[in-house]
């Protein structure tokens, strides 16, 4: 089992659609077997999803997220624990020992149309919304 956590100087970073690394622990008999630091390579929002997925990431631990790469992480079939914070070793260690503080009902709202908002905000440059939330995949 692969499981990631949102990264950054050794805490779970809080943006997921921002966030340029996770750490990935290999994990056997709920022992972690192996863990090493992956660099997004600039990837944000819905592609990050893809990226875990390419990895054979099963869970996700991170901070807060925005409702389209939520919807892309249950897509990938990734499970998904949101809200947690502090140092991203002890957030995994609290998972297996079923004592993980996290908030499943965490999302971040930037990503809706209120007031002041445009689809150019998110980083997708000209693409529509609905390329957006369906990836934003430049290119």
């Amino acid at each position: 089992m692969k499981i990631a956590v949102t990264y950054e100087n050794g805490q779970v970073f809080q943006q997921f659609g921002h966030t340029q690394q996770f750490k990935v622990y290999d994990v056997e008999d709920g022992k972690i077997i192996s863990s090493e630091i992956v660099d997004t390579n600039g990837q944000g929002h819905g592609a990050l999803a893809g990226f875990l997925f390419g990895g054979g990431v099963d869970i996700l631990i991170y901070g807060g997220i925005g409702g389209s790469a939520r919807n892309a992480l249950a897509e990938a079939r990734i499970q998904i624990y949101p809200g947690a914070t502090g140092d991203a070793d002890a957030q995994l260690e609290s998972f297996f020992n079923g004592q993980l503080v996290y908030d499943p009902n965490t999302m971040c709202n930037h990503h809706s149309h209120e007031e002041g908002h445009s689809c150019g905000d998110h980083g997708c440059g000209s693409h529509s919304c609905h390329e957006w939330i369906n990836g934003c995949t430049k290119g």
